[in-house]
C-alpha cells in the first residue's frame, strides 16, 4: 500500500505537542544526570500557587490526589520542573491520555476529568512554558484574561473542554507562544485581532467554536503559521471574510495546513479557487472548505482566464457539503490539482458524466468520497476505472439505481486491469437492485465491501466467489433471503453484517456455514440481527472460537440455554435481545468472558440466576441490558462491580429496596442511562450530598418509591420519576435555587405520584426544561410565575390536580411551547388573549375541565399550527368565532402534521436529540382515551359542555382535515351547516344535547370515515338521509328529535314529509319564487282547457280538427313519398 504523505491536523497537532515534550524531556534528563547528587525542590510560591489553583478545581477522579502540601510539587502528576532552577515549566493536565484512574466510558465520551473555576494563582508560575488543559469539562467557564500574563507561555491547549464566553484579548500579549489551541469549545463572539500579534505563532487552531462575524484581517501578519483552523462554526455562529473576499490569506506562505469549513462567503471571491491553484500558497498541502457555501459561480469564468500552473504541492482537499452541480468541478481539479491524494466532494449535488480523462490525469489520487451526490448510472462513473492509483472509492448515498452486475462492471472496465489497487469500497446506502453477485474478477484486491441499504434481492448464490483479500462484508438492510452460503466459510472475513434482511434459514446451518477453512478462524464481528433467522444456539465457541461482536437480536431464536452451554470466550459485545429464547443463566456461562463489555438479553424469557458473592470476571462498561427478563426478587449484588455508561434492568420482577451503593454510582463521574422501571422497587431515596449526578438519562417511573424527591436527581439530563408514590417535591426543586450554574435536566417527568402543596416557584433556575409533566398530582394553588422562565419548554403537562387562579401571564415568554395541556383542574378566569404570542409553535391546547368563563377569545383564531384544541367542560358563553377557519393546519388534509416528539437536549454541553413518549388523554367517542406518539396525529376541536349558543358557523365546514368534532351539550341553534359534508376525513362527530334545528343535511352521506355520531336530543326534524353510513348507527345517535324519523328510528315516515321551512333569509325573492310557480300552473290549465274543452263540447269543431290532421298527414307522406323517388333515381345515375 501507498503511504499517504499528506498530514491531517491532529497529526500536525500532535507531532507539534511530542516535538515539544521531547525537547522538554530530554532538557531535564540530561539536567539529572549532570546533577545526580543535587536534590532539587519546588519553589515554594510555586507549590502554594498550584494547591491554590487545584482548589478552584472539581477532581471527581482524584487526578490531582498526589498534589500535597507535604510533597515536592516537582514530582506531582502532571507537573514537570527545570532541575536547575526548580522552577515549574511544564503543566499538563489533558483528559485526553490514558489515566489509571479515570475509568473507560467507551467510545463517543470524553473523560471530563476536571471542572470547576480556574484560580489566578497560577500567575506566580512565571516560567512556565507549556500548559494543557485539553479534554476536561470547564462549562460555563471562561478563558481566564490573565492567561495573556504568562508571558514565558511557548504552548496553550485548552482544547475540548467546554470553555465559553469569548477569548479574551489577552492573549495576544503572548509573544513567545507557538501553539495556541483552543478548538472544540463553547466559544462566542468575534476572534480578537489581537492574535495577530502572535508573530512566532506556528499553530493556530479556533475550529469548533460559535464565533461569529469577520475574521480579522489582522491574522495575515502570523507569516510564520503552518497550520490554520476556523472552521466548523455552523451550529449557532457564522463566520465571514472580509469585503476583499480574505486576500490576507496570501500572506501566509508557510501554511501548510488550512481549514476554512464554514466561513460562508468565500463564494464571493476568487480567492479560494486561487489557493487551489497554489499561486500564493505553494507549502499547502492540505485545504478544508467544507460548507462554504461555494458553488460552480466563478469556476467558468475563472477557469477561461487561469494560465498559471497547476498547484504540485496540495495532497489533500476537501470541498464537501457545497452546492457544486456540474461535472466542471473535476475537470478543474484534475487541472489545477492533478496530485491530490485526498479529495472529497460529499455532499453536492453532482451528477455524471465525470469527464473521461479525469482518471487519467489524477495518477495520485488514493481516497475518493463522493458521499451524497446524485450519480444514478454506472457509466457516469467509468473514468473512475482509470484511476490506477485508487484505494479507497465511497459512493455511499447518491441514486445509483441499476443491478449491482452493471454498476460494478462500468467501475472496473477502465485500464486498471480490474482495478487490481481498490481495497475500500463503500456502496451503501443507494438503490442498488439485482441480486449479490461475485465481484472478485473486477476487484481482487477488495479488502471491505459495503453494500448496506439497497434494494438487492433473492438468495445468495451458493457458487458465489469473494474476493481473496476481503476482510469485511457488509450487505445489510436489503432485502436478501435464504441463508450464508458455504462459500462465505472459506473467504478469511473478519467483518460480517447481513443484519435487517429476511434472512430465514436455521442458525446453527448459518453458522456451520460460517465455520468453514478460513472464517471459522478469522471471522471476529458478526450481525445477523434483524432477520427470520430460527432454530437454537448453536455451539459457536468450537465453531467461531474467536469471535469479539456477536449480534443475533430481534430474530426467531428459541429453544432452551442449557446449564453447559458456553459462549466463544473472546466476546466483548453479545446481543441475543428480542427472541423467544428460555432457560437459567448463571454465572457458569461467563466464567470464560473476561473481555465481554456489552451484553443485552432482553425481551427474552430468560432467568438470571447467580451465586450470592459472584464476581463477574467481565467488566460491562458498554452496557447491561437486561429488559423483561427475570432478576428479582433481590436487587442483584453482583451490578456493584460494574461500572457501566448503560444499565437497563426494568421490568425484572425486582422486589426490593434499591442499596445505597446503587445511588452512588450515580454520582460517578461518568456518562451513564439508567432505567430500573416497571419492578417493584420501594422505599426512599436517599439524600446524598452530592451535586449533580452524572446520569443523562435515568427512570425510576413505575416503582414504590416514596417520601421526597433528592435534589441530587436534577442532575440528569432526561429523568423520568413517574408512577410512584413520591410525596415531596420543594426540596428538589429549590436546593440548588443559588447555584452560580443552572440545573442540566432537560426532559422531566413527575406525573402520577401523590405530589402535593403548591408547586414551587422555583423553576426559573431549570432553563434546560424542553419537557415538563406534573400531571396526576395533588398540587394546589397557583401555577407558579416562574414558569416563564423556561424558555426552551417544548411540552408542559400540569393536568389532573387541583391547581386554582387564573393562568399565568408570564407563560407567554414560552415561546416554543408546543403542546399545553391544562385540563382537569380549578383554573378559572378568561381563557388568555395572550395565547396568541405562542401562535409559532404552539399545535396542542387542553384546558378543559376547569373553570374558565367568557367568550372564546378572537386571539385563539392566530394559532394557525393548531391540530387538537380542547376547551371542554368550562362555563364558556357566547358564539363561536367565525375566524377559527383560520386553523390553517386543521384545513389540511394531506400535510403530515409535525408531531415529532424529538428535542434538542444539551447533554454535557453536546447538543443531541432524544425523544419522549408523549401521551395525551382526549375525550373520544364518548369516552376518555389515551392518545401516544403516532396516534397525535388526531386533528380535533371540542367544545363540548359549556354554554355557547348560536348558529354552528358554516366556515367550521372548511376544515377539511378535521378528524373530531364534538360541539355537545350547549346551548347552539340554528340547523346544522348544509356544507358539513365537505369534512370528509371526519370520524367523530358530536352535536347532541343542543338546540338544533331543521333537518339532517343530505351532505353528511358523503362522510365515510364516520363511525361515531351524535345528533341526538336536539330539534331536528324531517327523513334520515339514506346512505350506509348514517343507518348503520344505533337509533340512540337520533333519539329525542321529536319530528325526526325513518331508520334507524323506530318511527316511519308515512309520507314524504316536508320538514318545515326555516326564516326566508330574502322576502322578496321567496315570494317572486311562489308567484313565479302559480302562475305556470294557471297558464298551463287556461291553455290546455281552451282549446281541448271547446272540442269536447262541440261536436263541428272537433270533425274539423280531426279533418285537419288527415290532410296534414296526407300532405306530409306525398311530400316524402316523391322526395324518396328522386332519391333513388340520382342513386342510380351516381352508380352508372
Amino acid at each position: 500500500m501507498t503511504t499517504i504523505t499528506t498530514m491531517g491536523p491532529v497529526c500536525f497537532k500532535i507531532l507539534v505537542q511530542a516535538i515539544f515534550m521531547l525537547c522538554l524531556t530530554m532538557s531535564q534528563y540530561l539536567h539529572h544526570v549532570k546533577y545526580v547528587s543535587a536534590e532539587f525542590w519546588c519553589k515554594d510560591s510555586e507549590k502554594l500557587a498550584l494547591l491554590d489553583f487545584k482548589s478552584g478545581l472539581v477532581d471527581d477522579y482524584g487526578v490531582l490526589s498526589s498534589w500535597e502540601r507535604n510533597e515536592d510539587c516537582c514530582h506531582w502528576r502532571g507537573v514537570f520542573c527545570n532541575n536547575l532552577t526548580g522552577h515549574v515549566q511544564y503543566l499538563d493536565l489533558s483528559g485526553l491520555y490514558d489515566n489509571p484512574l479515570v475509568p473507560n466510558v467507551g467510545l463517543g465520551y470524553t473523560a471530563r476529568r476536571l471542572k470547576g473555576q480556574i484560580h489566578a494563582s497560577l500567575l506566580e508560575l512565571k516560567h512556565l512554558v507549556y500548559f494543557n488543559l485539553s479534554y476536561n469539562y470547564f462549562l460555563n467557564t471562561h478563558i481566564p484574561q490573565f492567561f495573556g500574563s504568562l508571558s514565558n507561555l511557548e504552548s496553550l491547549d485548552l482544547s475540548h473542554s467546554y470553555f465559553s464566553g469569548q477569548v479574551p484579548p489577552q492573549l495576544g500579549s503572548l509573544s513567545k507562544l507557538l501553539y495556541l489551541n483552543l478548538e472544540d469549545n463553547k466559544l462566542d463572539g468575534s476572534i480578537p485581532y489581537q492574535l495577530g500579534n502572535l508573530s512566532s505563532l506556528l499553530y493556530l487552531s479556533l475550529c469548533h467554536n460559535d464565533f461569529e462575524g469577520t475574521i480579522p484581517s489582522e491574522l495575515g501578519k502570523l507569516s510564520s503559521l503552518e497550520q490554520l483552523c476556523l472552521g466548523g462554526h455552523a451550529t449557532f455562529g457564522a463566520l465571514t471574510v472580509d469585503n476583499r473576499g480574505g486576500q490576507w490569506l496570501t500572506n501566509l506562505t508557510s501554511l501548510i495546513v488550512l481549514d476554512l469549513s464554514e466561513v460562508i462567503n468565500l463564494n464571493n471571491s476568487y480567492i479560494w479557487m486561487q489557493i487551489m491553484v497554489g499561486s500564493y500558497l505553494p507549502h499547502l498541502q492540505e485545504l478544508h472548505l467544507r460548507s462554504c457555501f461555494l458553488s460552480d459561480h466563478y469556476l467558468i469564468e475563472f477557469m477561461s482566464n487561469f494560465k498559471s500552473n497547476s498547484s504540485s504541492s496540495l495532497r489533500s482537499l476537501d470541498l464537501s457539503n457545497n452546492y457544486f452541480e456540474s461535472p466542471m468541478i473535476f475537470k478543474w481539479i484534475s487541472q489545477v490539482n492533478p496530485n491530490l491524494v485526498i479529495l472529497d466532494l460529499s455532499v453536492n449535488s453532482l451528477k455524471g458524466p465525470i469527464p473521461s480523462d479525469f482518471g487519467t490525469v489524477m495518477t495520485s489520487l488514493q481516497e475518493l468520497y463522493l458521499i451524497g451526490n446524485r450519480f444514478t448510472k454506472g457509466k457516469d462513473l467509468r473514468s473512475l476505472a482509470d484511476i490506477c492509483s485508487l484505494m479507497e472509492l465511497s459512493l455511499m448515498e447518491n441514486n445509483l439505481d441499476e443491478e449491482l452486475a452493471t454498476i460494478l462492471q462500468n467501475l472496473s472496465a477502465g485500464s486498471c486491469s480490474g482495478h487490481s489497487s481498490l481495497f475500500v469500497l463503500f456502496l451503501n446506502m443507494n438503490q442498488i437492485t439485482g441480486e449479490f453477485s461475485s465481484i472478485s474478477t473486477g476487484f481482487p484486491s477488495l479488502i471491505q465491501l459495503s453494500l448496506a441499504g439497497n434494494r438487492l434481492t433473492g438468495k445468495i448464490p451458493e457458487d458465489i466467489t469473494l474476493p481473496s483479500k476481503l476482510e469485511s462484508l457488509s450487505i445489510g438492510s436489503n432485502f436478501l433471503t435464504g441463508g450464508i452460503p458455504k462459500s462465505f466459510g472459506d473467504a478469511c472475513l473478519n467483518s460480517l453484517s447481513l443484519n435487517n434482511n429476511s434472512l430465514n434459514e436455521e442458525l446453527p446451518l448459518i453458522v456451520n456455514h460460517l465455520s468453514g477453512r478460513c472464517a471459522g478462524n478469522s471471522l471476529q464481528e458478526l450481525d445477523l440481527s434483524t432477520n427470520r433467522i430460527n432454530g437454537t444456539l448453536p455451539d459457536m465457541s468450537k465453531l467461531i472460537p474467536f469471535l469479539e461482536v456477536l449480534k443475533l437480536n430481534e430474530n426467531n431464536l428459541r429453544g432452551t440455554i442449557q446449564a453447559d452451554y458456553r459462549f466463544p470466550s473472546q466476546l466483548a459485545t453479545l446481543e441475543l435481545d428480542s427472541n423467544s429464547l428460555e432457560g437459567v443463566i448463571s454465572d457458569s456461562h461467563f466464567a470464560n468472558m473476561s473481555k465481554l463489555k456489552y451484553l443485552s438479553l432482553s425481551g427474552n424469557s430468560l432467568t438470571l440466576m447467580f451465586s450470592q458473592n459472584w464476581v463477574p470476571p467481565f467488566q460491562l462498561e458498554e452496557g447491561i441490558l437486561l429488559r423483561s427478563c427475570k432478576l428479582g426478587p433481590a436487587f442483584p449484588k453482583w451490578l456493584q462491580t460494574q461500572n457501566s455508561s448503560l444499565i437497563d434492568i426494568s421490568n425484572t420482577g425486582i422486589s426490593d429496596v434499591v442499596p445505597n451503593w446503587f445511588w452512588e454510582k450515580l454520582a460517578f463521574p461518568m456518562p451513564m442511562d439508567v432505567d430500573i422501571s416497571l419492578n417493584n422497587l420501594t422505599g426512599k431515596i436517599p439524600n446524598l450530598p452530592i451535586w449533580p449526578s452524572y446520569v443523562d438519562t435515568l427512570s425510576l417511573a413505575s416503582n414504590q418509591f416514596e417520601g421526597s424527591i433528592p435534589p441530587f436527581l436534577s442532575g440528569a439530563y432526561i429523568l423520568d420519576l413517574s408512577s410512584n408514590k413520591f410525596s415531596e417535591s420543594r426540596l428538589f426543586f429549590c436546593a440548588y435555587n443559588n447555584a452560580t450554574i443552572g440545573m442540566p435536566i432537560s426532559i422531566l417527568s413527575l406525573s402520577n405520584n401523590t405530589l402535593s402543596g403548591s408547586i414551587p416557584n422555583c423553576l426559573s433556575h431549570f432553563k434546560s426544561l424542553v419537557y415538563l409533566d406534573l400531571s396526576h398530582n395533588k398540587f394546589k394553588g397557583k401555577i407558579p410565575t416562574s414558569i416563564g422562565s423556561l424558555l426552551n419548554l417544548g411540552i408542559l403537562i400540569l393536568r389532573n390536580n387541583s391547581l386554582t387562579g387564573k393562568v399565568p401571564s408570564s407563560l407567554r415568554s414560552c415561546t416554543n411551547l408546543i403542546r399545553l395541556d391544562l385540563s382537569e383542574n380549578k383554573l378559572s378566569g378568561p381563557i388568555p388573549s395572550w395565547i396568541e404570542s405562542l401562535q409559532k409553535t404552539l399545535t396542542m391546547v387542553s384546558l378543559s375541565s376547569n373553570h374558565f368563563h367568557g367568550s372564546l377569545p378572537l386571539n385563539l383564531c392566530h394559532l394557525t399550527n393548531l391540530h387538537l384544541l380542547d376547551l371542554s367542560l368550562n362555563n364558556l358563553s357566547g358564539q363561536i368565532p367565525i375566524c377559527f377557519k383560520n386553523f390553517t393546519t386543521l384545513a389540511q388534509i394531506s400535510t403530515p402534521i409535525n408531531v415529532s416528539l424529538r428535542f434538542q437536549v444539551n447533554i454535557g454541553g453536546d447538543i443531541i436529540f432524544r425523544s419522549v413518549n408523549y401521551m395525551a388523554i382526549l375525550m373520544w367517542k364518548g369516552a376518555q382515551r389515551i392518545f401516544i406518539e403516532k396516534h397525535l396525529f388526531l386533528k380535533s376541536i371540542d367544545l363540548s359542555s359549556n354554554q355557547l349558543s348560536g348558529q354552528i358557523p358554516t366556515e367550521l365546514a372548511e376544515l377539511f382535515g378535521l378528524v373530531s368534532l364534538n360541539l355537545s351539550r350547549n346551548s347552539l341553534t340554528g340547523t346544522i351547516p348544509s356544507m358539513i359534508g365537505r369534512l370528509t376525513s371526519l370520524e367523530f362527530l358530536d352535536l347532541s344535547r343542543n338546540q338544533l334545528s331543521g333537518s339532517i343535511p343530505s351532505s353528511l352521506t358523503q362522510i365515510y370515515r364516520l363511525t361515531m355520531l351524535d345528533l341526538s336530543h336536539n330539534h331536528l326534524a324531517g327523513v334520515i338521509p339514506t346512505s350506509t353510513q348514517l343507518q348503520s348507527f344505533n337509533a340512540s345517535s337520533y333519539e329525542d328529535n321529536l319530528d325526526l324519523c325513518g331508520p334507524p328510528l323506530p318511527k316511519l315516515c308515512k309520507e314524504v314529509v316536508k320538514p318545515p321551512l326555516p326564516p326566508p333569509q330574502d322576502e322578496d325573492a321567496s315570494v317572486l319564487s311562489l308567484g313565479f310557480y302559480i302562475s305556470m300552473a294557471l297558464g298551463f290549465a287556461t291553455g290546455f282547457w281552451g282549446i281541448f274543452g271547446s272540442m269536447l263540447v262541440n261536436r263541428r269543431w272537433r270533425h274539423a280538427y280531426f279533418r285537419f290532421l288527415n290532410t296534414l298527414m296526407d300532405h306530409i307522406y306525398v311530400t316524402i313519398a316523391v322526395k324518396f323517388v328522386k332519391f333513388k333515381r340520382r342513386l342510380r345515375g351516381l352508380q352508372s
